[in-house]
Parts: C-alpha cells; structure tokens; sequence
C-alpha cells in the first residue's frame, strides 16, 4: 500500500520564495496539513520543488494543491539515485487534477517538480501542499 515518502528527514529546496519571505511563504508551509499556509514562489520562468529522501524509494503518485491562477499548466517530474543525473520521470498537465498516478518510476533518492509554465502572467507559483505517494525501495 503506497503511502507518503515524505518524512522528517526528506531535505526540500525551492527554486525561490516570494520577496525571499520565507517566514510567510517558504516552502515548509507545503507540508504543514493547514489549509491557510503555502509556498509562494517569487516570478520567473521554470520555478522548482526538490526533494531529497533519507533512502530510495519508489514513486506512485504526485498530489499537488495549487492556488488558482498560479498553478502550473505544464510540470515535469524528475528523479536520480544518490550521485546520479536527473531524468525524467513522468510529464503532468495539472489543469483541474490535484492528484497525478506516476506509471513504472524506477528507484530514487532524490526528485525534483519543475512548474515549466505558470498560470501567472509573471510566473509566480503558489503551492497549498505538496505529497509524493509510494514506498521504500529496499
């Protein structure tokens, strides 16, 4: 049964935060469970969420609750093992869909949720939770 593989010890970056407040926006508030919280990314092109695991896992799905009118309408999902190069996992078109099956993911330790294009006129991506279901590889 796949559940969260995101845990204390999973290592989050994000490619920016908005004023660089992450005091009202950073990305912990991804994680939080309270629905009045989230990661608000500063503008630009190609904003990104990383993950790092304690250990490998296997991906089965990507739930990702954005703000309407600064959600993605393209993603790409990448993972690496440890001391690997990024590849590409699955493309997700998020439009009305919170919830994103990951079909045949090999092991990873480390994912990265590139939002390629913003909803948001300057680029801006806000993000209320983030989770990643599926298992540990070992």
């Amino acid at each position: 049964m796949a559940s969260s593989v995101i845990c204390r010890e999973t290592q989050s970056r994000v490619s920016s935060v908005l004023n660089r407040d992450v005091k009202q926006y950073g990305k912990k508030y991804m994680f939080d469970c309270n629905e009045e919280t989230c990661w608000n990314s500063d503008q630009g092109e190609c904003q990104w969420v990383s993950l790092e695991f304690p250990q490998s896992v296997t991906l089965s799905e990507l739930k990702v609750q954005f703000q309407g009118g600064f959600s993605a309408k393209t993603c790409k999902l990448e993972g690496c093992l440890k001391d690997g190069d990024f590849t590409v996992i699955s493309h997700i078109y998020p439009e009305d869909n919170n919830s994103f099956p990951i079909q045949e993911a090999p092991a990873v330790d480390k994912v990265k949720i590139i939002f390629e294009n913003s909803a948001d006129f300057f680029g801006r991506i806000i993000v209320y939770s983030l989770d990643i279901l599926g298992e540990n590889a070992s």
